[in-house]
Protein backbone atom coordinates (compact mmCIF):
# COMPACT_ATOMS: atom_id res chain seq x y z
CA UNK A 1 0.00 0.00 0.00
CA UNK A 2 1.38 3.55 -1.11
CA UNK A 3 1.45 5.57 1.68
CA UNK A 4 0.07 9.02 2.11
CA UNK A 5 1.95 11.72 -0.12
CA UNK A 6 1.84 15.50 -0.02
CA UNK A 7 0.15 16.84 -3.34
CA UNK A 8 2.49 17.06 -6.37
CA UNK A 9 2.41 20.54 -6.58
CA UNK A 10 3.45 21.17 -3.30
CA UNK A 11 6.71 19.25 -3.89
CA UNK A 12 7.05 21.02 -7.06
CA UNK A 13 6.71 24.34 -5.44
CA UNK A 14 9.25 23.11 -2.62
CA UNK A 15 11.67 22.13 -5.25
CA UNK A 16 11.59 25.41 -7.17
CA UNK A 17 11.29 27.37 -3.83
CA UNK A 18 14.76 25.47 -2.61
CA UNK A 19 16.49 25.59 -5.91
CA UNK A 20 15.40 29.48 -6.12
CA UNK A 21 16.13 30.68 -2.59
CA UNK A 22 13.41 32.67 -3.12
CA UNK A 23 9.34 32.08 -2.68
CA UNK A 24 8.65 34.65 -5.52
CA UNK A 25 10.88 33.15 -8.06
CA UNK A 26 9.46 29.51 -7.70
CA UNK A 27 5.95 31.30 -7.97
CA UNK A 28 6.98 32.47 -11.34
CA UNK A 29 8.26 29.49 -12.68
CA UNK A 30 4.98 27.20 -11.21
CA UNK A 31 2.74 29.99 -12.66
CA UNK A 32 1.58 29.98 -9.44
CA UNK A 33 0.92 33.38 -6.61
CA UNK A 34 3.27 33.93 -4.13
CA UNK A 35 0.80 33.46 -1.35
CA UNK A 36 0.28 29.53 -2.83
CA UNK A 37 3.74 28.84 -2.56
CA UNK A 38 3.64 30.12 1.05
CA UNK A 39 0.72 27.90 1.29
CA UNK A 40 2.25 24.77 -0.47
CA UNK A 41 5.20 25.42 2.05
CA UNK A 42 3.28 25.59 5.38
CA UNK A 43 1.04 23.03 4.59
CA UNK A 44 4.82 20.49 3.80
CA UNK A 45 6.15 21.95 7.46
CA UNK A 46 2.39 21.22 9.42
CA UNK A 47 2.42 17.58 7.86
CA UNK A 48 6.46 16.92 8.09
CA UNK A 49 6.11 18.28 11.70
CA UNK A 50 9.62 20.45 11.05
CA UNK A 51 10.49 23.62 9.48
CA UNK A 52 11.72 23.49 5.80
CA UNK A 53 12.81 26.82 5.20
CA UNK A 54 14.70 30.02 7.36
CA UNK A 55 14.88 33.47 5.94
CA UNK A 56 17.98 35.15 5.92
CA UNK A 57 18.06 38.74 4.56
CA UNK A 58 15.51 38.56 1.32
CA UNK A 59 16.54 35.07 0.77
CA UNK A 60 14.57 31.84 1.60
CA UNK A 61 17.47 29.46 2.85
CA UNK A 62 16.25 25.77 3.03
CA UNK A 63 16.59 24.03 6.71
CA UNK A 64 19.11 20.57 6.57
CA UNK A 65 15.90 18.74 6.19
CA UNK A 66 13.90 20.75 3.70
CA UNK A 67 17.30 20.53 1.42
CA UNK A 68 17.40 17.09 1.62
CA UNK A 69 13.60 16.63 0.93
CA UNK A 70 14.40 19.17 -2.46
CA UNK A 71 16.93 17.09 -3.38
CA UNK A 72 15.04 13.94 -3.20
CA UNK A 73 11.84 15.53 -4.64
CA UNK A 74 14.11 16.66 -7.85
CA UNK A 75 15.91 13.32 -8.04
CA UNK A 76 12.51 11.79 -7.85
CA UNK A 77 10.72 13.90 -10.75
CA UNK A 78 13.85 13.25 -12.95
CA UNK A 79 13.42 10.01 -12.45
CA UNK A 80 9.37 10.38 -13.65
CA UNK A 81 10.50 12.34 -16.49
CA UNK A 82 12.85 10.04 -17.82
CA UNK A 83 10.51 7.25 -17.39
CA UNK A 84 7.59 9.34 -19.19
CA UNK A 85 10.07 9.81 -21.74
CA UNK A 86 11.25 6.01 -21.99
CA UNK A 87 7.15 5.17 -22.26
CA UNK A 88 6.44 7.61 -25.50
CA UNK A 89 9.54 6.41 -27.13
CA UNK A 90 8.82 2.51 -26.84
CA UNK A 91 10.81 -0.58 -25.93
CA UNK A 92 10.95 -2.12 -29.43
CA UNK A 93 14.22 -2.25 -31.00
CA UNK A 94 15.94 0.48 -32.59
CA UNK A 95 13.65 2.75 -30.69
CA UNK A 96 15.45 6.30 -30.07
CA UNK A 97 17.11 6.60 -26.61
CA UNK A 98 15.04 8.54 -24.36
CA UNK A 99 16.24 12.72 -24.35
CA UNK A 100 17.77 13.33 -20.98
CA UNK A 101 17.94 16.76 -19.18
CA UNK A 102 20.62 17.88 -17.53
CA UNK A 103 21.06 21.30 -15.76
CA UNK A 104 24.25 22.32 -15.00
CA UNK A 105 25.76 25.18 -13.35
CA UNK A 106 28.49 27.87 -14.29
CA UNK A 107 30.13 30.92 -14.16
CA UNK A 108 29.60 33.40 -16.41
CA UNK A 109 32.38 34.37 -17.99
CA UNK A 110 33.50 30.79 -18.03
CA UNK A 111 30.03 29.86 -20.06
CA UNK A 112 30.18 33.10 -22.03
CA UNK A 113 34.04 32.89 -23.27
CA UNK A 114 34.25 28.75 -23.58
CA UNK A 115 31.38 26.61 -23.06
CA UNK A 116 29.22 28.42 -25.13
CA UNK A 117 31.13 28.04 -28.41
CA UNK A 118 31.32 24.61 -28.01
CA UNK A 119 27.63 23.46 -26.92
CA UNK A 120 27.39 22.58 -30.40
CA UNK A 121 29.96 19.97 -31.01
CA UNK A 122 28.30 18.09 -27.83
CA UNK A 123 24.81 18.21 -28.85
CA UNK A 124 26.36 16.05 -32.34
CA UNK A 125 28.24 13.53 -30.10
CA UNK A 126 25.24 13.07 -27.62
CA UNK A 127 21.86 14.19 -29.72
CA UNK A 128 19.89 12.60 -26.83
CA UNK A 129 20.90 14.93 -23.63
CA UNK A 130 19.76 18.72 -23.17
CA UNK A 131 21.50 20.71 -21.23
CA UNK A 132 19.99 23.62 -19.30
CA UNK A 133 22.62 25.95 -18.52
CA UNK A 134 21.97 28.01 -15.58
CA UNK A 135 24.62 30.45 -14.24
CA UNK A 136 26.09 31.88 -10.88
CA UNK A 137 28.17 34.08 -9.84
CA UNK A 138 31.93 33.63 -10.39
CA UNK A 139 32.74 33.74 -6.80
CA UNK A 140 29.87 32.16 -5.84
CA UNK A 141 30.13 29.17 -2.95
CA UNK A 142 29.00 25.91 -4.28
CA UNK A 143 25.58 25.22 -4.03
CA UNK A 144 25.52 21.45 -5.67
CA UNK A 145 22.04 20.96 -4.60
CA UNK A 146 19.96 23.10 -6.77
CA UNK A 147 21.76 21.09 -10.31
CA UNK A 148 22.48 18.06 -11.71
CA UNK A 149 26.26 19.18 -12.56
CA UNK A 150 27.84 22.01 -11.20
CA UNK A 151 31.72 23.68 -12.48
CA UNK A 152 32.58 25.47 -9.28
CA UNK A 153 36.33 26.86 -8.37
CA UNK A 154 36.07 24.98 -5.25
CA UNK A 155 36.08 21.81 -4.47
CA UNK A 156 32.13 20.71 -2.76
CA UNK A 157 32.94 18.76 0.28
CA UNK A 158 29.49 17.96 0.83
CA UNK A 159 28.20 14.30 1.88
CA UNK A 160 27.16 12.25 -1.18
CA UNK A 161 28.67 14.35 -3.78
CA UNK A 162 31.37 13.34 -6.56
CA UNK A 163 33.55 16.22 -6.93
CA UNK A 164 36.58 15.91 -10.30
CA UNK A 165 39.41 18.85 -11.10
CA UNK A 166 38.76 19.83 -14.43
CA UNK A 167 41.72 21.80 -14.79
CA UNK A 168 44.32 24.92 -13.02
CA UNK A 169 44.22 28.03 -14.64
CA UNK A 170 46.51 30.70 -13.99
CA UNK A 171 46.25 34.38 -15.02
CA UNK A 172 48.16 36.14 -18.27
CA UNK A 173 48.27 39.28 -19.78
CA UNK A 174 46.61 39.66 -23.72
CA UNK A 175 45.85 42.90 -26.08
CA UNK A 176 44.46 43.27 -29.10
CA UNK A 177 47.83 43.26 -31.92
CA UNK A 178 47.15 46.49 -33.37
CA UNK A 179 47.89 48.06 -29.95
CA UNK A 180 51.72 46.77 -29.77
CA UNK A 181 52.00 48.79 -33.03
CA UNK A 182 52.28 51.89 -30.58
CA UNK A 183 55.58 50.91 -29.56
CA UNK A 184 58.18 50.21 -31.80
CA UNK A 185 59.75 46.85 -30.75
CA UNK A 186 57.21 46.13 -28.17
CA UNK A 187 58.64 43.80 -25.20
CA UNK A 188 57.35 42.97 -22.06
CA UNK A 189 59.11 45.44 -19.85
CA UNK A 190 57.23 48.19 -22.51
CA UNK A 191 53.69 46.99 -21.54
CA UNK A 192 53.09 49.94 -18.60
CA UNK A 193 53.60 52.60 -21.83
CA UNK A 194 50.23 50.70 -23.16
CA UNK A 195 46.82 51.64 -21.44
CA UNK A 196 46.26 49.04 -18.64
CA UNK A 197 42.64 47.79 -18.21
CA UNK A 198 42.19 47.41 -14.33
CA UNK A 199 39.69 44.60 -13.12
CA UNK A 200 38.03 45.08 -9.63
CA UNK A 201 38.80 41.76 -8.66
CA UNK A 202 42.70 41.42 -9.27
CA UNK A 203 45.42 43.76 -9.14
CA UNK A 204 48.39 44.16 -11.78
CA UNK A 205 51.11 43.47 -9.15
CA UNK A 206 51.59 39.66 -9.41
CA UNK A 207 51.81 39.40 -12.58
CA UNK A 208 54.35 42.38 -12.85
CA UNK A 209 56.40 40.81 -10.29
CA UNK A 210 55.88 37.54 -12.38
CA UNK A 211 57.32 39.21 -15.31
CA UNK A 212 60.12 40.44 -13.86
CA UNK A 213 58.69 44.23 -13.57
CA UNK A 214 58.55 46.85 -10.58
CA UNK A 215 55.23 46.45 -9.31
CA UNK A 216 53.55 49.36 -10.91
CA UNK A 217 49.64 49.78 -10.38
CA UNK A 218 47.82 52.03 -12.92
CA UNK A 219 46.00 54.93 -11.45
CA UNK A 220 44.28 55.78 -14.43
CA UNK A 221 41.46 54.28 -16.81
CA UNK A 222 38.50 52.25 -16.35
CA UNK A 223 37.41 49.66 -14.18
CA UNK A 224 36.11 46.84 -14.71
CA UNK A 225 33.83 44.42 -12.53
CA UNK A 226 33.01 41.82 -15.03
CA UNK A 227 35.52 40.07 -16.59
CA UNK A 228 33.37 39.55 -19.58
CA UNK A 229 33.47 43.40 -20.26
CA UNK A 230 37.33 43.58 -19.40
CA UNK A 231 37.53 40.92 -22.22
CA UNK A 232 35.36 43.22 -24.43
CA UNK A 233 37.70 46.01 -24.16
CA UNK A 234 40.90 44.34 -24.45
CA UNK A 235 39.40 42.70 -27.64
CA UNK A 236 38.27 46.72 -28.72
CA UNK A 237 41.78 47.67 -28.62
CA UNK A 238 41.40 49.63 -25.26
CA UNK A 239 44.13 47.95 -23.64
CA UNK A 240 46.01 45.38 -21.65
CA UNK A 241 44.28 42.80 -19.21
CA UNK A 242 45.01 40.43 -16.88
CA UNK A 243 42.85 37.06 -17.16
CA UNK A 244 42.46 33.45 -16.68
CA UNK A 245 43.94 31.72 -19.95
CA UNK A 246 41.14 29.45 -20.07
CA UNK A 247 38.64 32.34 -21.35
CA UNK A 248 40.65 33.68 -24.20
CA UNK A 249 42.37 30.38 -25.71
CA UNK A 250 40.13 30.87 -28.42
CA UNK A 251 41.00 34.50 -28.85
CA UNK A 252 44.48 33.51 -28.62
CA UNK A 253 44.40 30.81 -31.40
CA UNK A 254 42.45 32.95 -34.04
CA UNK A 255 44.69 35.68 -33.53
CA UNK A 256 41.88 38.32 -31.86
CA UNK A 257 44.62 38.93 -29.04
CA UNK A 258 47.97 38.17 -27.92
CA UNK A 259 49.41 36.92 -24.85
CA UNK A 260 52.38 39.40 -23.69
CA UNK A 261 55.43 37.57 -23.28
CA UNK A 262 55.21 33.90 -21.80
CA UNK A 263 54.44 35.14 -18.33
CA UNK A 264 52.08 33.13 -16.01
CA UNK A 265 50.60 33.33 -12.75
CA UNK A 266 49.99 30.12 -11.83
CA UNK A 267 48.87 28.14 -10.49
CA UNK A 268 46.00 30.82 -8.87
CA UNK A 269 42.69 29.31 -9.94
CA UNK A 270 41.17 26.07 -10.23
CA UNK A 271 37.82 24.76 -12.10
CA UNK A 272 35.99 21.86 -10.35
CA UNK A 273 33.07 19.65 -11.63
CA UNK A 274 30.59 17.95 -9.16
CA UNK A 275 27.68 15.65 -9.08
CA UNK A 276 25.33 13.70 -6.86
CA UNK A 277 26.82 9.80 -6.57
CA UNK A 278 24.06 7.65 -7.72
CA UNK A 279 22.27 9.90 -10.02
CA UNK A 280 19.86 8.64 -11.76
CA UNK A 281 21.22 9.90 -14.91
CA UNK A 282 24.64 9.49 -14.36
CA UNK A 283 25.50 7.40 -17.64
CA UNK A 284 24.76 11.19 -19.15
CA UNK A 285 26.74 13.02 -16.40
CA UNK A 286 29.52 10.93 -17.14
CA UNK A 287 29.26 11.92 -20.87
CA UNK A 288 29.13 15.70 -20.08
CA UNK A 289 32.40 14.82 -18.02
CA UNK A 290 33.91 13.14 -20.81
CA UNK A 291 33.26 15.62 -23.29
CA UNK A 292 34.79 18.95 -21.42
CA UNK A 293 38.05 16.81 -20.54
CA UNK A 294 38.36 16.19 -24.48
CA UNK A 295 37.69 20.00 -25.03
CA UNK A 296 40.40 21.19 -22.35
CA UNK A 297 42.75 18.53 -23.79
CA UNK A 298 42.28 19.40 -27.16
CA UNK A 299 42.43 22.83 -26.54
CA UNK A 300 46.34 23.44 -26.74
CA UNK A 301 47.40 27.05 -24.44
CA UNK A 302 50.84 27.27 -25.72
CA UNK A 303 50.01 27.19 -29.71
CA UNK A 304 48.98 30.93 -29.53
CA UNK A 305 50.85 33.63 -30.63
CA UNK A 306 52.24 35.84 -28.03
CA UNK A 307 54.60 38.16 -27.27
CA UNK A 308 58.30 37.08 -26.41
CA UNK A 309 59.79 38.38 -22.86
CA UNK A 310 62.58 41.51 -23.46
CA UNK A 311 64.52 43.45 -20.92
CA UNK A 312 63.99 46.81 -22.50
CA UNK A 313 67.68 46.94 -23.74
CA UNK A 314 67.12 44.72 -27.38
CA UNK A 315 67.49 41.31 -25.98
CA UNK A 316 64.66 39.33 -27.23
CA UNK A 317 63.29 41.82 -28.74
CA UNK A 318 61.26 40.20 -31.30
CA UNK A 319 57.44 41.54 -31.56
CA UNK A 320 55.49 38.77 -31.99
CA UNK A 321 56.48 34.90 -32.36
CA UNK A 322 54.42 31.60 -31.80
CA UNK A 323 55.31 30.46 -28.29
Amino acid sequence: MIPHLPPLQSLRALEAAARHRSFTRAADELNLTHSAVSHHMRSLEQQLGTALFRRVGARMIPTSVGARLAERVRIGMSELIEAMSEARAGTAAGASPAVVRLEISVMTDLAAQWLIPRLGRFSEQQPHIDLVVRIHADIAAPDPYSVDVGIWHQRVEATGFVTRKLLDDYVIAVCHPDLIARVPGFTVADTHKLPMLRFAYRSWRDWQVAAGLTPHEPTRGPIFDDSGLLLRAAMAGQGVATTRSLLVRDALASGELVQIGDVRVAPSLEYHVSWRENHPHERAIHAFWQWMQDEIAATTPLAVASLRRGDGNGNDDVPIAQA
